[in-house]
């Protein structure tokens, strides 16, 4: 299910990499840690706690569904960490480059790169906790990384809009980046 929602949130890093630079945006990277850390108590809480008579979703089912999820949380934080950090470098390192130019290509060479850490991270550290069989490795890392790599193609043309609205905003000229402290 994370991998629906997981690729909006570089292009989200890189918007804010593009207009507040590279020390928020990882400043967002670290609060979204403390985000699935609190997702993680929530579930640990919620199966420690016996479902009602009336419940649909008896204990059993509960513990069948998010059972796995401490070992499945713990090894997407650490991926979402490392990918993400890995993004943030490389976009700013493609940022200087290119002088603040070509948003497309720091956006999608920065999300591409670390799209691959990712799935490779995730998809190898799943296996390694025995939460997927080592036989659905290579499927999964090809289908996750190509629809990761599809979603960056995709979510480009929003980066430009969300950039120019902001630049507009602020008056902000190319390679600018805000000052929030």
């Amino acid at each position: 299910v994370g991998i629906l929602p997981y690729p909006i949130t570089f292009l989200i890093t890189d918007l804010i990499s593009e207009i507040y630079g590279k020390k928020r945006a990882n400043d967002v990277v670290i609060t979204g840690i403390f985000a699935s850390l609190f997702s993680l108590l929530i579930i640990y809480t919620a199966s420690q706690v016996p479902a009602t008579s009336w419940s649909y979703v008896q204990d059993d089912v509960f513990q069948t569904v998010f059972g796995n999820s401490a070992i499945a949380v713990f090894a997407s934080m650490l991926t979402y960490l490392f990918a993400q950090f890995v993004d943030i470098q490389i976009y700013h390192f493609w940022k200087r480059v290119t002088k603040g130019k070509h948003l497309w290509l720091r956006n999608n060479f920065s999300t591409w790169f670390s799209q691959f850490v990712d799935t490779f991270t995730i998809v190898t550290l799943l296996c390694s906790f025995g939460i997927i069989d080592w036989a659905n490795f290579k499927g999964l890392l090809i289908s996750g990384f190509l629809f990761k790599v599809f979603v960056a193609l995709l979510d480009t043309p929003f980066l430009y809009l969300g950039v120019y609205l902001f630049r507009k905003r602020f008056n902000l000229k190319i390679n600018e980046e805000l000052d929030l402290l």
